[in-house]
């Protein structure tokens, strides 16, 4: 509460005294912010040399516990299109959009595509204090541009697996086919925009897309080939679309959004039976993770571990290197022939 407090009155301050019309770079490019790296990247794709294309989170940064300097509200504000995720890790984005109006579009990767219910599975430790029965779907997502998709959330019963769902699942991107409706959504975005390149929006969107399609179909034939699709993650699990996608069976210390990092004897316990039953070779773990607790069950089971980029975020590095959507999800990938086989 206090946070919000502080951010609204940094609003209040800074809305004062913001111009009133969208400010445009000085060489007529659209502006373009992110908040995450997956719309970061497909917007940057479809944008090529047209726009200016800006990742809103530094490199490396964690979602769930950002918070924006004076700097990026104004940027939210004056930007001609916003890009952000639409869920439980950035409400602070959705305390900008109340208190800010932006001036140019904003747009919410959950508007874009069918979305899922965040899964409780079977082992998973408990979120502290959250109860799985008191989730209103995003009801307050109304107030703003393309928000009206929000209501179809409700629809998902998040089955086949075991447990009680809860909030709406934001990971929307780790599924490749999703990404390809995205890729090509922001084209449409950019192409709405700037109707005087929009056909190269559209032929940027589409080249992407057709490279995020080709590697949809080669972790298709991958799974396809596989005698059993169990995995366990040492870890959060903000995988559920791609789990969903590609019909695994799967175990994790928590779902995708939790906030914890400490898992109860009870979860260890249920993970390491479960790796020694099923006879899992590799136990996995996502980007930025200290990897403790997979680490702890492949030392106790004898298994091996392993990292499943999310592309969630990227290291300076990654950014530095120019790695994509595409190369991050390839070298998952060859982690996963190389670990499954």
């Amino acid at each position: 509460m206090k946070k919000c407090l502080i951010l609204f009155l940094m609003l209040a301050m800074l809305t004062g005294c913001a111009p009133s019309n969208v400010q445009e770079p000085e060489d007529g490019k659209l502006h373009i912010v992110a908040t995450v790296f997956p719309a970061y990247d497909f917007a940057r794709a479809a944008a090529g040399d047209l726009a200016e294309v800006e990742l809103l989170l530094p490199p490396g940064t964690e979602s769930h516990s950002y918070e924006p300097t004076p700097a990026d509200i104004l940027k939210v504000q004056s930007c001609d299109l916003f890009l952000y995720l639409g869920g439980e890790s950035d409400q602070w984005v959705e305390t900008i959009l109340e208190a800010a109006e932006p001036q140019g579009k904003t747009l919410a990767m959950i508007d874009c595509v069918d979305t899922l219910e965040e899964e409780h599975v079977e082992g998973m430790q408990e979120e502290a204090g959250h109860s799985h029965e008191d989730h209103d779907d995003h009801d307050d997502h109304d107030d703003h541009d393309d928000h009206d998709d929000h209501d179809d959330h409700d629809d998902h019963d998040g089955d086949g697996h075991l447990g009680t769902v809860t909030e709406i699942d934001e990971h929307v991107w780790t599924s490749p086919a999703n990404a390809a409706v995205l890729a090509r959504r922001f084209g449409e975005e950019l192409a709405a925009l700037d109707s005087a390149n929009a056909e190269q929006y559209r032929a940027n969107a589409e080249a992407y897309a057709e490279e995020i399609d080709a590697l949809d179909g080669k972790f298709h034939d991958f799974f396809d080939s596989l005698p059993d699709r169990t995995i366990v993650f040492g870890d959060r699990f903000p995988l559920r679309y791609f789990a969903e996608e590609f019909d695994l069976n799967y175990y994790a210390a928590f779902p995708g959004c939790s906030t914890q990092t400490e898992p109860s004897a009870a979860t260890i316990a249920f993970l390491t039976d479960k790796v020694k039953a099923e006879h899992i070779s590799t136990v996995w773990y996502i980007e930025f993770s200290n990897h403790l607790v997979a680490d702890a069950i492949a030392e106790a089971t004898g298994a091996g571990t392993a990292m499943f980029h999310t592309c969630h975020n990227v290291s300076p590095e990654e950014l530095e290197q120019g790695e994509t959507y595409v190369t991050i999800m390839e070298g998952n990938l060859e982690r996963l022939r190389e670990h499954l086989t």
